[in-house]
């Protein structure tokens, strides 16, 4: 069950490289500053940063509460809330933002042909 702790994080992670690039193309602001700091954009990226990571979320959930059951013949409801918040949101977060930064910044210093 170990593979849990590679693949969700892997998948969130491309998840947010996606959503970082269409942030970038569409010019929007970074993901995780806007969400803190611009209530204007704040309903609109909460939503569709849901969109993208609940699938993965959910997933890290219930593969998260079929190891409980396997190992523990219980489920804590908190310990698997923790572990899907911090195998799919946290990459999902720390990633988009700056993937959006870097090809915006790619963007501006293309040399022109």
């Amino acid at each position: 069950m170990n593979f849990r702790l590679i693949v969700q994080p892997i998948m969130a992670t491309i998840l947010a490289i996606q959503s970082g690039r269409r942030d970038a193309s569409e010019d929007r602001p970074p993901f995780l500053a806007s969400i803190v700091w611009d209530r204007g954009h704040r309903k609109y990226f909460l939503a569709h940063g849901w969109k993208d990571i609940g699938k993965v979320f959910f997933m890290a959930a219930i593969i998260d509460a079929g190891y409980q059951i396997t190992v523990f013949k219980t489920i804590y409801p908190l310990e698997t809330l923790v572990i899907a918040c911090s195998l799919s949101i946290v990459p999902y977060l720390l990633v988009r933002g700056p993937i959006n930064r870097l090809i915006r910044f790619l963007r501006r210093n293309k040399p022109e042909p």
